[in-house]
């Protein structure tokens, strides 16, 4: 996923992906501060991978990785 928003600082990368830590007050963005700590919970939960790329004023980019399962 891809967003053209505000950016992240990457020294705050880690702390996007935990529940209820926001890095902004909430009468400055919308948000509960759950959404990220939910995809990352479901993503480790079946295996996966998740990360931010992100710069300041340009917008953050949103990777995911799953395994693949063999069949049998």
């Amino acid at each position: 996923m891809r967003d053209n928003g505000i950016g992240i600082d990457p020294q705050y990368f880690d702390r996007i992906f935990l529940i209820f830590q926001r890095l902004h007050a909430r009468t400055d963005y919308p948000g509960t501060g759950i959404g990220l700590a939910i995809a990352k919970k479901i993503v480790e939960r079946h295996g996966g991978r998740i990360w931010v790329e992100s710069q300041p004023g340009r917008g953050a980019t949103f990777f995911f990785t799953l395994p693949v399962l063999s069949e049998g």
